[in-house]
This record gives C-alpha cells, structure tokens and sequence, in this order.
C-alpha cells in the first residue's frame, strides 16, 4: 500500500512551510507576563499571506475558488502552524469549510472562506467543557422557517473577533443541527475569556437568537467535530515535535562534566520515549485523517484513538521539554514556556484523553 501523499497535499505542505517561516514564536508575549490575554485580535496579517497562499480554501470546492483537497492537507498544514504557534483560527475555519464542502453551502460561505473574507470559528465545547456541546443550545424552528436559539457555548477560541461562529444546537425532537451566528447579532453576545496560551477565548450567549442561518443535515456535527479533532491532533504534532527539537539542540550543547547532557543515558532514553510518542501521534493522525477522507463518515474510532494519543502524548513530550532543560526551562520569557502552554490548551480542547477514551469505550461497547 502507498501511504505518500499526493502532489497536491505536498504542495500544500511545502506552501504552508513558505508562509510560517516568517513567523517567529518568540515575538508574542509569555502568557504568564500578561494580565489578559497575549493580544486581542488573532494576526490578521498572517490570515492574509495564507489567503494569497491559497491555504485557506483547501476544502473549498474548486466550483468555488477552492483547491478541492481534503482532512488530510488540511492536517498537513495545521501541522506546519502547530510548529510556530501560528496565532490564526485555521483549524476552526478549515474544519467549518469541509463540513459545508460535504453538507451543503445554503449561505454561500465557501468562496468568501477561501479568499479569506471570513473567518470562522466552531464553539465545539457546550456550556461546561464537558458533556455533548450539541445539548448546550436549543433550536426551535419558527413557522416562517427561521430559527429561534437559546443557551451558551464556553471556550470558543478567538469568539470575539471571528466574522462567524459555527456551532452544534439540538432541536425538540432531539436532531443535532449546526447554525451559523455572528458575534455582536441580536441575541449574540460574547464574554471575553483567556486560554492557558493566552490566546482570547469567548464565552458565547444565545438570548432567543433569530438566525435563518441552520444546517439541519443528517451527521453534519458529528463529521464538524470529527475534522476539528483530527485539526487538534495535527496542532499538537507540530507542538510537541517543535518541542522535542528545541530539547535535542540544547541537550547537545549544555555540558555537564565535561561532556553533554545529550550523551548520558538517562537523558537519551528520556528523550526516545518522547520521539516514540511522536511517531504514534503522527501515525494515528494521518490514519483518523485518511479515514475522515476517504470513508462516509466521522470515523469514531480512528478518531478517538487519535486523540487520545495527541493528548497524552504532547503532555508527556512538554514535560520532558521542561524537565530536560532544567532551570532553563522554567524561563517564562523562553520561547518553550509558550509551547508548553499551547500543548496544555491542545491537550484538553474538545476533551481530554480519558474523555476520549470513554468515547471510545462507548463505541466499542455498542457494536462498533
């Protein structure tokens, strides 16, 4: 079996790389020397340099100025933003676009995504952070056929200056429905939150929101959150294998009795265990992409088993990061107490490992 990727994704792969190289993680502030959070707004020039990439409609349609591509390139390049701490919202974005790329665009969405007039950002973790998101909002469809919702959403990263928001809602008869609402609309609002990296979150109200704006097809939220996750895993891969380089470079220059930290066993095998780790983060990634790809529906198991590795595995690969470079390691103006944040944020976004774990569970429980 062929397992390389298309010309096409590689492509998109080497494009990515061009357009991060010119960001430097070292120039945003620790999340630890600020009050609030690092910046207030995501880095609108970066959005646009991936616009003039063409790197924001890789799910796009090529019907509506997109590449056509699929998860898979889209993991290809959040790998490549997870590398830099890209402070973009093009997991949320990418992962709306292929949902309305495989659901239905009723709103005409697609081509403003892809020319990087929106952006858009998913609330996918329901009231609590715990517990089906889906349940957090109810829609009630009015007999003129728009939409009435009630309830909130927490943690919705760059809520408050995303174009829109796309988020799970559940209706009387207990369908799950996706409906797409703009901060500040009537019956929108937004209360300002701080990640673990600092980066601006949102907590989202809905007070009988009116919008026209509701995908009512069957599995839409279950593919939304599957692409999402699978996004997570493809951020947490560029973080902790960024982590581990930066862990391999000062390992073979710090000495100590003469000779360099990265030559004593101790050392070495710790840092094997992480590249381990990597490895089954990267393999069971681009298997729950492969899956999402190619087969006809959220792939749960893949999925499950890909986050739960990208959980565990970043968690472990920054805490001997950390714990490698000693006293160094806790300099909150080094650029590694920025990854370690970051990995803490992909870490529990959408679930953490267990909670994964118990999906699984679940999944296999019922018949798989």
């Amino acid at each position: 079996m062929d397992f390389t990727f298309t010309e096409e994704q590689q492509a998109a792969a080497e494009a990515a790389r061009g357009v991060f190289a010119q960001v430097t993680p070292d120039t945003v502030p620790s999340p630890a020397l600020t009050r609030g959070p690092v910046a207030e707004d995501f880095d609108r020039a970066l959005w646009r340099r991936l616009a003039a990439a063409d790197l924001l409609g890789l799910g796009v349609p090529t019907s509506a100025g997109g590449a056509g591509l699929g998860p898979l390139a889209l993991c290809l390049v959040l790998r490549e933003a997870g590398r830099v701490l890209a402070r973009v919202p093009l997991a949320e974005t990418g992962a709306a676009a292929l949902t309305l790329a495989r659901y239905g665009d009723p709103w005409g969405l697609l081509p403003r995504i892809a020319r990087g007039e929106a952006a858009v950002t998913v609330a996918a973790e329901g009231s609590t952070g715990h517990g089906t998101a889906e349940l957090a909002v109810s829609a009630r469809q009015l007999a003129d056929g728009g939409w009435v919702l009630e309830g909130r959403h927490t943690t919705v990263p760059w809520g408050g200056c995303a174009d829109a928001v796309l988020l799970p809602a559940h209706t009387p008869d207990g369908r799950a429905v996706l409906a797409l609402v703009a901060p500040g609309a009537a019956g929108v609002t937004t209360a300002a939150q701080v990640g673990t990296d600092g980066e601006p979150l949102a907590e989202l109200r809905l007070d009988r929101a009116r919008t026209e704006r509701v995908l009512a097809a069957e599995g839409a939220w279950a593919w939304l959150r599957a692409v999402l996750a699978t996004g997570v895993c493809a951020l947490a891969l560029g973080v902790g294998g960024t982590a581990l380089r930066m862990t391999a470079e000062y390992t073979g220059k710090r000495e100590q009795f003469g000779h360099p930290l990265a030559t004593f066993q101790a050392v070495a095998m710790q840092a094997a265990d992480r590249y381990t780790d990597l490895l089954a983060m990267e393999a069971t990634l681009w298997q729950a992409a492969w899956r999402l790809e190619s087969g006809p529906g959220p792939a749960p198991a893949e999925v499950a088993v890909a986050k739960v590795w990208a959980a565990e595995g970043v968690r472990r690969v920054l805490a001997t990061a950390q714990h490698l470079h000693g006293g160094f390691g806790a300099d909150v103006s080094y650029a590694l107490h920025r990854y370690h944040a970051w990995g803490k944020r992909l870490e529990l976004a959408l679930g953490a490992g267990a909670a994964w774990e118990e999906e699984l569970g679940g999944w296999l429980a019922a018949g798989g």
